[in-house]
């Protein structure tokens, strides 16, 4: 036998090198593959609600705060909590459609249909009440009322949206994004002409505003229903209704509502800043420009978004799949990507600091405001995107209550407390209140690290074999 040569050795590890690259080159792409569609989805679903208030807008100011309030109301109480509950199914449908137990995706989608609907009785309680309820809270009466009669009629989009949120994460996790993507287009552009129809043409107003969300939902199902069914992209993972849906519910539950306590906790907080803006000196300049700088913050937040998803997609299918070297490798990715996307927006929005503020006001004092919050914002911005692609990581492990537990402490112990102290002790109004959040939202970047470092991938992985193989065994 010839004993190898000197070069041999230097043979393998440039292959082994290349191999590397490749890995990593093809991760990048899926990545990339994933997240693209998925921010364009996010910024179509955000407009969704965006084009309603418009419209209303043109109606009146006293229709226009109403509608804005009951808007911001209906998110915090609802559709929040739709969205982070449907972050359980990243996790499960993930990790089975990794593991090739194609099947259970549709249960998964199911049961998930059905904890839902339960938890939608307190939700069109609390928007039946909405008058009451801001009556309580001291808002001025007539547009207490306006923001009751809008909260009552955005009812009926709940009976469209709950199903629509599970067809969308269900397709997500099988990678299939773009006609999601393009079924969230066409539904923007048929909004329009649907808002128009029932505010102006049947002359509804702002009823009108509020009941087309329902529609338009409702046209979104359809699409991504029809897809599910005939394309044959979704034949092993849709196999029709089954019983087995009914089965495991509290189990399902368990895990669904500490997601949703993960993303309300984390969307309450900016909430309540709003509410503490009113109560500083010159309570109209604060409320005017935290609502900009909140609004900023969402536009900018669809990137990060599109990465959370992207790699909790990533990350649950391959520790589904038994591969945790891949599941290291997609987050190692995730962090890179999120470091670039945020220096990228950062250098963009500080170009952008004198003239930002004339996109929502011609007042100068405004304006001026939020150039000298820019700064802070912008880093605000950047950690918000790096926290938010290592909370898709916890949801791609099945760690939301982690995740939770983790937005308390941050959010609820350092930033809001913080906030407080800076705006109304140390006197730094606005500006104070943000930098309370971003104290919080640095703190959660700082633990969301620590975990995500600390991760064993190949105990996740197991663990994540043995849920799917548990359930499979169940519905078997």
């Amino acid at each position: 036998m010839l004993k190898p040569s000197v070069d041999e050795p230097l043979l393998v590890a440039t292959g082994s090198e290349k191999g590397n690259e490749s890995a990593t080159a093809a991760e990048a792409k899926r990545l990339l593959r994933l997240a693209g569609p998925l921010v364009t989805s996010n910024v179509l679903q955000f407009a969704l609600q965006l084009v309603s208030v418009m419209f209303v807008g043109h109606l009146g100011e006293l229709p226009l705060a109403g509608a804005s309030l009951a808007t911001s109301l209906a998110n915090v109480t609802g559709f929040s909590l739709f969205v982070g509950m449907a972050s359980a199914l990243d996790t499960l449908c993930g990790q089975a459609f990794g593991a090739r137990q194609y099947h259970l995706l549709g249960i998964y989608k199911q049961r998930a249909m059905l904890v839902f609907t339960l938890a939608c009785v307190p939700v069109v309680a609390i928007w039946a009440n909405t008058t009451r309820i801001l009556l309580f809270l001291g808002q001025d009466p007539s547009i207490a009322a306006e923001a009751g009669t809008y909260a009552r009629w955005l009812i009926p989009s709940l009976v469209p949206y709950v199903p629509l949120v599970c067809h969308i994460r269900f397709l997500q996790t099988q990678s299939i994004v773009v006609p999601v993507m393009a079924s969230s287009a066409v539904t923007v552009l048929t909004h329009v002409l649907v808002c128009w129809a029932l505010v102006h043409k049947a002359g509804m107003g702002s009823k009108g505003a509020a009941l087309s969300g329902a529609i338009s939902y409702s046209a979104n199902l359809a699409m991504l229903t029809l897809y599910t069914r005939l394309s044959g992209a979704c034949k092993r993972t849709w196999t029709g209704f089954s019983m087995e849906a009914f089965k495991e519910l509290r189990q399902f539950g368990a895990l669904a509502f500490p997601s949703a306590t993960m993303v309300c906790l984390e969307w309450w907080s900016f909430e309540i800043l709003v509410l503490l803006s009113g109560l500083l000196p010159n309570p109209m300049l604060e409320t005017s420009v935290l609502s900009i700088c909140l609004n900023t913050d969402v536009l900018m937040f669809m990137v990060p978004s599109g990465l959370y998803a992207a790699i909790s997609t990533r990350v649950s299918n391959e520790l589904g799949a038994r591969k945790p070297q891949a599941a290291k490798l997609a987050t190692r990715l995730v962090i890179c990507m999120a470091l670039s996307e945020g220096l990228v927006i950062s250098i963009t929005m500080i170009l952008l600091r004198e003239f930002w503020g004339y996109l929502y006001s011609n007042e100068e004092e405004v304006v001026t405001y939020i150039g000298q919050m820019m700064p802070v914002l912008v880093i605000s911005f950047f950690i918000d995107g790096m926290h938010t692609s290592l909370s898709g990581v916890l949801t791609g492990c099945g760690k939301q209550k982690i995740g939770a537990r983790v937005n308390l402490a941050a959010y609820y112990l350092a930033g809001i407390p913080l906030a407080v102290l800076f705006a109304f002790f140390l006197h730094l109004n606005g500006m104070g209140l943000w930098l309370g959040i971003f104290c919080g939202s640095l703190t959660k970047l700082i633990f969301l690290m620590w975990i995500v470092l600390s991760i064993n991938w190949e105990k996740e992985a197991i663990k994540a074999q043995d849920m799917v193989l548990r359930s499979s065994l169940l519905v078997a």
